[in-house]
């Protein structure tokens, strides 16, 4: 054989063999994984024809598929209270692909996983289009319509409820918000026109979550967890004496950090954490922080949540505690501040910690799955995402989270007849004048049935403050019929 006419053969030969390599891989072990990518507009195409689950909150459905006679496709996706609940289920589009739980349920939404093999076996053998399941949400619909509605328009802010013996999520709204069924029309060029739209709406990403998907940097409400650390070292207990200075030197700098200059702190040049606690005086944190060093607050914060992948089903960006801190960043990050970025669920988890006697239920959105034949396919049960703290640390810290609510920086959230326990926090935006503010904790204090939080982002101080106490107010008295 001519040399030359050898070579062309070994190099399409090896091109072959290459091709049909790449080939197989795609074909049997990466299918499913292109099938599920939000991006693959062909399986969006061919699922637009499927009667796709509902997903359901109190057993109606919040996003559901019904029939159309556009004459393009079969069905159309459909969402009631679009607003309400837009970052929760997020969209169906052929133009944007799917998000949040239009994404995360999509192989049950669409009846392609293996729960719903034989249901698809039997609609191959009938003739009938094969369904989706349907999935019923954690959700409070009452609790959820209230929550969206109690948030002042023009504000960004979250808030976010949750029962702390189950881990289920009760509540999670946030605005501003954004209607799917402007995504979900079946004209990609209109579907396209209005993201672009929803684009430039300040505030506002349809791709995001924010109770799940925003950092914050939590202010004073961070101060649950650096009790949490000071109580563990044995150092310091309730009876502990603090210098409580009016301002301090971050250590190793000439900078000058305050405590509140509006607050009561000067009244005790020397405190215990009850009053430090319920005025959320600043410079004892620098104190203990320089006593303790980093290591306990990252021992805390990562047995908390932070740092750690969790979903709901939704994907939750993980929370950050920096590390290879100097004494200066450490002393601000233990008060909220610095590089210590949260999202709401997070600080929620917190708060459900010390509610649960230090024990952080796996937070969970989904009730139950259901199959076209009403079987019930998934059920999940609560179960324990961390042991945060001890029971002895837990209830110490929830008896400190009285005083904010009767003579500290929460009055302004007290609901007569109802024992709230709370931790305000107001984190400083640079040199803006903004601020994000907080509020975390539960209710009741002596048989905890909600965890309940509160951020606005970028608010004014006394907007954000007032704002926030009273959100936290009604919502205590929506959840307890107040």
């Amino acid at each position: 054989m001519n040399q030359a006419i050898k070579r062309v053969w070994v190099a399409l030969t090896m091109m072959f063999v290459v091709c049909l390599a790449g080939l197989s891989y795609i074909q049997f072990f990466s299918a499913e994984k292109l099938a599920d990518n939000s991006l693959n507009k062909r399986q969006l195409y061919r699922e637009f024809d499927l009667p796709r689950g509902a997903i359901l909150v109190d057993g109606k459905p919040i996003a559901e598929s019904v029939p159309t006679d556009d004459g393009q496709f079969t069905y159309q996706r459909k969402y009631n209270n679009p607003e309400e609940y837009a970052h929760l289920t997020g969209y169906y589009s052929l133009a944007n692909g799917s998000t949040h739980l239009e994404s995360d349920l999509n192989s049950w939404l669409t009846g392609s996983s293996s729960d719903l093999v034989f249901d698809r076996l039997t609609a191959m053998f009938t003739g009938k289009k094969a369904e989706g399941a349907s999935v019923e949400l954690t959700i409070d619909g009452d609790l959820q319509k209230k929550a969206y509605e109690m948030i002042p328009d023009g504000l960004r802010a979250t808030i976010v409820v949750t029962d702390p013996k189950t881990g289920d999520i009760l509540a999670m709204a946030s605005k501003p918000s954004f209607d799917p069924n402007e995504l979900a029309v079946h004209s990609t060029v209109k579907a396209a026109e209005n993201m672009k739209k929803l684009n430039n709406v300040k505030g506002l990403s349809p791709y995001i979550n924010p109770a799940i998907g925003n950092l914050v940097a939590p202010g004073s409400s961070f101060k649950i967890l650096s009790t949490v650390a000071a109580l563990e070292s044995g150092e310091y207990d309730l009876n502990t004496v603090i210098d409580n200075p009016t301002r301090i030197t971050l250590p190793g700098t000439n900078t000058k950090l305050r405590n509140f200059e509006a607050g009561i702190c000067a009244r005790q040049p020397q405190a215990k954490l009850e009053f430090i606690f319920t005025q959320s005086c600043n410079t004892p944190f620098v104190n203990i922080s320089e006593k303790l060093g980093a290591k306990p607050y990252e021992d805390v914060t990562e047995r908390f949540g932070f740092g750690q992948q969790l979903n709901i089903p939704q994907s939750v960006t993980a929370s950050v505690f920096p590390t290879g801190m100097t004494a200066s960043q450490l002393a601000m990050s233990t008060i909220g501040q610095f590089d210590t970025k949260t999202t709401s669920l997070q600080m929620n988890m917190v708060a459900m910690a010390i509610a649960n006697d230090g024990v952080i239920m796996q937070p969970n959105m989904i009730d139950k799955v259901i199959a076209p034949d009403l079987r019930v396919i998934e059920d999940p049960k609560p179960k324990a995402f961390s042991t945060a703290t001890t029971k002895e640390v837990a209830n110490t810290v929830a008896e400190l989270m009285m005083g904010p609510v009767q003579s500290g920086t929460a009055m302004n959230a007290a609901v007569p007849g109802v024992d709230l326990r709370v931790k305000t926090g107001t984190a400083q935006i640079g040199t803006t004048g903004m601020v994000n503010s907080w509020i975390t904790g539960f209710a009741p204090g002596d048989d905890p049935q909600v965890a309940i939080t509160v951020n606005i982002e970028q608010v004014d101080y006394d907007t954000g403050h007032n704002t926030a106490g009273s959100l936290m107010k009604k919502m205590t008295e929506a959840v307890f019929n107040k």
